[in-house]
């Protein structure tokens, strides 16, 4: 009966120690650049929980305030969050008596001053400007942390952010006309310019290739980002969007953000097959030259690339 009573309230609390903690990871990222395993924090809050619980502690999750401060302070690993721990222990025991004594004032100017490093006021900039949807979704979400409650505003943000998806792929829902359901085959070479397929073209050991299929929204960032992460060895990073009917703010900064970082790895970026409305918000987030270059294909974005790359190319 004891388990029925709290089992509730026990999963509540789970699911948003894990938002918050995803959260804050994801902040951290974007201050860092680096990408954060979803999968490892929650295990290690969730083991850190059943040892606290053992000892008559209370639930802990991950903290956007601390961790922006921590980062902000020059912290890049696991263990400033391990001294973190230890300094928090040693002010318990030693300095609890003393803290008593700090005004609340004097705490609240605090953590204004650590929100305010924290937002990134070019990023809100960009979505207002961006489109009405993204602007909702923002603002919403912005004015109900300010005013109710971290919890709602995520809620309500992510709920906002699914029915704008969804209203975004109506939209691109499209109808043919007399269009016959099959074509007439013809060989590769008969069908006017068109050359048969150059395995090559996939093999070249200097220039990475990824092809990304149907809608790139927030959902599916985290899975494409940690693939397109790994630049270590190549000289091109070539991203075709050809089979991308869609993409949202938030795959477009992560495109943006891994273009910065390939070029301060001296990776050339190419993004091939973009249709105009693709294209368009790509640039809005900042993935734009020289940090990434636009082609039609991926063909001609690696016969540039190998161009470029030639011994005694400028």
């Amino acid at each position: 009966a004891k388990i029925q009573a709290v089992l509730p309230d026990a999963m509540a609390f789970a699911l948003l120690g894990a938002i918050e903690s995803l959260l804050s990871a994801v902040v951290a990222d974007g201050m860092t650049g680096r990408r954060h395993r979803s999968n490892s924090e929650l295990v290690a809050q969730g083991f850190a929980n059943i040892g606290s619980a053992l000892f008559g502690g209370i639930c802990v999750t991950g903290t956007i305030a601390r961790t922006a401060t921590n980062v902000r302070a020059g912290a890049r690993g696991p263990v400033a969050g391990m001294l973190h721990s230890v300094f928090l222990l040693a002010f318990m025991l030693l300095a609890a008596p003393l803290a008593s004594y700090i005004p609340l004032a004097t705490l609240a100017g605090v953590l204004a001053v650590v929100a305010w490093n924290m937002a990134e006021k070019h990023e809100f900039a960009t979505l207002i400007r961006s489109s009405w949807g993204d602007a909702v979704v923002l603002l919403a979400t912005f004015l109900l942390t300010v005013f109710r409650d971290l919890t709602e505003g995520i809620v309500v943000g992510f709920a906002l952010g699914a029915l704008l998806f969804i209203h975004r792929m109506s939209q691109i829902t499209g109808i043919d006309t007399y269009a016959p359901l099959t074509v007439d085959d013809k060989a590769d070479r008969s069908n006017g310019d068109r050359e048969p397929y150059d395995p090559a073209l996939a093999a070249d050991r200097d220039i990475m290739v990824y092809r990304i299929s149907g809608a790139f929204f927030f959902g599916a960032v985290a899975a494409v980002a940690s693939v397109l992460d790994r630049l270590s060895g190549y000289k091109a990073l070539v991203i075709d969007f050809k089979a991308v009917p869609l993409l949202d703010s938030t795959a477009a900064n992560a495109i943006a953000q891994i273009a910065v970082k390939a070029r301060r790895q001296g990776v050339r970026v190419f993004i091939t097959g973009a249709s105009p409305s693709v294209r368009r918000t790509l640039l809005s987030y900042g993935a734009r030259p020289p940090q990434a270059k636009y082609r039609s294909d991926i063909a001609s974005a690696i016969a540039e690339i190998k161009r470029l790359t030639a011994p005694g190319a400028a």
